[in-house]
């Protein structure tokens, strides 16, 4: 054995377990330390709440009927602050009514038992939803290094720097002003970011090239959306965004890449990015030709509305909105 043997060990999961019965509490801290589990044992909602505050917790098992602050309120209490985070919680009840177990679903729980409850089901409803919280967070960093990768690859290049946060934020402003859904929104943020993603494929010297693109670079730069989708399509957390990445490139013509899509079979939020991701484009330098100003860029947009690039009706919103918007002004590069 080595000399850090043993010693670089993963903590054991953290659980919190709440009651206003002490031998209740007393029963499920010797049931979860028998399993290896570290407990915090909360005798009511006011110690309860202290502790999640103050300790970093991977699970709790709440007791529904409790004097001041019962386990329902309590639990939607700390998904209320859990937010993003996935926290699970396990209510433990005597109530077995429908009324109950909805009330219970409301609050944000993620599993019931019932009472007296058998001990072998309180540990395998534990085990499945620590693995399922093990499972969200390897998710989370996975989804989190490859937006990392995204704002990197454009700090490569003075040209591009910036583009897909601005991409994001005015699709996700864009979205907003078409009244879609806040989840719809989420997803567009992610998909602003990430729209390029497949450049990081392709060699620096072809995407910073300053002069016409031969045929066989050309190609190369129109792999980038497949090779984007790729990328993240390992995600579940990805999934509904990998048809904006794929299809931010199509023409409502129905003469874009990299499938030669048309009309309304160019997914929403792909359109919602061809418009956006042009535009910026337009109000951006590129080393083959200045920036333009935000008032010819629109003026441009406006004259070509109806020439087969953009959802013309899609793109009368956007106008609508940027000339609405205009006098506060636009961050493009420095």
């Amino acid at each position: 054995m080595g000399p850090l043997t043993g010693l670089i060990e993963e903590e054991s999961p953290s659980i919190l377990v709440v009651d206003d019965v002490q031998s209740n509490l007393e029963l499920m801290e010797a049931i979860f330390l028998g399993e290896g589990y570290r407990v915090h044992a909360a005798l009511g909602s006011h110690s309860a709440f202290t502790i999640f505050m103050k300790c970093p917790l991977d699970l709790a098992v709440l007791d529904v009927m409790m004097p001041g602050v019962d386990g329902f309120e309590l639990c939607r209490r700390f998904k209320e602050i859990s937010r993003k985070r996935f926290f699970p919680v396990i209510l433990l009840t005597a109530l077995s009514d429908k009324k109950s177990r909805i009330k219970g679903i409301e609050s944000g729980a993620d599993d019931f038992i019932s009472k007296p409850f058998d001990t072998a089901e309180l540990i395998i409803k534990t085990k499945s939803l620590l693995k399922l919280k093990a499972l969200q967070e390897e998710l989370d960093h996975s989804e989190n290094i490859i937006l990392t990768l995204a704002v990197a690859m454009e700090a490569r290049d003075p040209y591009t720097k910036g583009h897909s946060t601005r991409v994001s934020e005015i699709s996700v402003e864009f979205a907003s002003f078409l009244g879609l859904p806040h989840k719809e929104r989420e997803e567009m943020k992610k998909a602003g970011i990430l729209h390029d993603i497949g450049k990081i494929c392709l060699s620096e010297s072809l995407l910073r090239k300053p002069g016409t693109l031969t045929e066989e670079e050309m190609r190369e730069i129109k792999r980038h959306p497949v090779l984007g989708e790729d990328i993240c399509r390992p995600l579940l957390s990805m999934r509904k965004i990998l048809p904006a990445i794929r299809y931010h490139h199509e023409r409502w013509d129905g003469t874009g890449f990299p499938d030669g899509l048309a009309g309304e079979d160019i997914p929403i939020m792909a359109r919602i990015l061809a418009i956006v991701d042009s535009f910026d484009a337009m109000v951006s330098i590129r080393p083959y030709r200045d920036r333009r100003s935000i008032k010819a860029t629109l003026e441009i947009m406006e004259s070509e509305r109806h020439q087969g690039q953009w959802d013309s009706e899609l793109l009368g919103y956007f106008l609508d909105m940027m000339f609405s918007i205009a006098d506060r002004g636009y961050k493009q590069n420095v």
